[in-house]
């Protein structure tokens, strides 16, 4: 892969997130990921800052891009400016662009988070719903919400909440229309184009690994999910 730079050098966010480090760290001090995994953004910034396609392509491919939480607290700390937040934004998404996301274990987990966060935004107009966060799959919520999942119908009408219907209010069913807006603003952002990428390169990485590959919550979907 030839000009990762140039690739990289597109994006307004690497453009407004890098631009005079002098590797003080107080990126590293401030990050809250840095203290509970290998991630350094300052480390981040030096081998950005050395323009080394070589360099950059291991990035590209590593678990280390996929520990930010993106939390900007360096951009709020960093004495010359720097947004490390933002160059990490645009180093995922030219590891996604290239298809290097597939050759990290945190990378290929881009699939999981497209067909829950990604496919619920354009299914109901959440993020997360109700619905979809079962104990089969969250064993952290327990069994509170165990029961109010069971119960949610009659529980969220006692609430007042506008729990499936077509009215104002929290939990309110998302209007075709504005469903259709905003499979729109996907199309038009390039939104639509990415999660088709994912789809794409994650469906050939799952036929490397012989792992059996679908749609929604197939063995490859389970595979990433629970590893």
């Amino acid at each position: 892969m030839k000009d990762l730079y140039k690739q990289l050098e597109k994006d307004i966010r690497y453009i407004e997130g890098l631009k005079s480090c002098f590797n003080c760290g107080v990126c590293t001090a401030i990050c809250p990921a840095a203290q509970v995994s290998d991630y350094d953004p300052r480390m981040i910034v030096s081998t950005v800052q050395q323009k080394d396609e070589t360099e950059l392509e291991k990035l590209l491919k590593s678990d280390t891009i996929w520990r930010c939480g993106e939390c900007l607290s360096c951009k709020t700390r960093c004495p010359r400016g720097n947004t490390p937040g933002y160059i990490i934004q645009a180093l995922r998404a030219l590891s996604i662009e290239t298809g290097m996301f597939t050759e990290s274990h945190q990378g290929r987990k881009q699939l999981a988070i497209k067909r829950t966060v990604g496919d619920h935004i354009l299914k109901y107009g959440y993020c997360v719903h109700i619905d979809e966060v079962d104990n089969d799959m969250y064993p952290e919520q327990g069994p509170v919400w165990k029961w109010m999942r069971e119960n949610r119908e009659s529980m969220l009408e006692r609430l007042g909440t506008s729990y499936k219907k077509n009215q104002s209010g929290t939990l309110r069913n998302t209007s075709q229309e504005s469903l259709d807006d905003l499979k729109k603003i996907f199309d038009e952002t390039g939104g639509t184009k990415r999660l088709e990428k994912i789809e794409k390169d994650s469906s050939e990485k799952a036929k490397e690994l012989n792992i059996d590959f679908k749609e929604g919550k197939d063995d490859y979907f389970n595979y990433l999910y629970n590893e």
